[in-house]
């Protein structure tokens, strides 16, 4: 969960910094990513807020999300029976994703709220086609890095 973490912070979203880490059966990583604009668009050139009326003027239309980049960015062609670790539970889009990679679970540091159509349709998803979800549990509040 910390690499997830660690991931969440090269966002440059103001509002939400999502981060993701997909490690495999040994729990090596094998792929990392985080909540970002396409390759090659500048974060400077789309918007960033979320509250206009018109939808290409808020960040939703361009976003890929921190799972979505991490799914792409794996370093193995295959990521069966693979464990993800977001910083957020995954949206009805990334679920879709997930359950079509066959990751076998995902682990969330934060939870949505249910009634949130999104979050409850990922559930859902997760529950038929036999994901294992579930909440980081732990003790630990912080990690300290020192890079000097």
């Amino acid at each position: 969960m910390a690499i997830a973490k660690l991931a969440s912070m090269r966002s440059k979203d103001p509002s939400t910094q999502v981060g993701c880490a997909i490690v495999n059966r040994e729990n090596k990583v094998i792929g990392t990513g985080y909540n970002g604009f396409p390759v090659g668009i500048s974060d400077d050139d789309l918007p960033w807020g979320k509250n206009s009326d018109k939808p290409e003027e808020n960040k939703y239309a361009y976003v890929v999300h921190a799972e979505v980049n991490a799914i792409i960015n794996k370093s193995m062609n295959n990521i069966e029976g693979c464990t993800m670790y977001t910083t957020m539970l995954p949206c009805n889009e990334c679920a879709k994703m997930i359950i079509q990679s066959h990751i076998a679970e995902v682990v969330f540091l934060r939870d949505r709220p249910a009634g949130k159509w999104q979050y409850d349709a990922a559930r859902k998803m997760f529950d038929l086609a036999g994901v294992k979800y579930r909440q980081f549990n732990t003790s630990i509040k912080s990690i300290t890095l020192d890079l000097s």
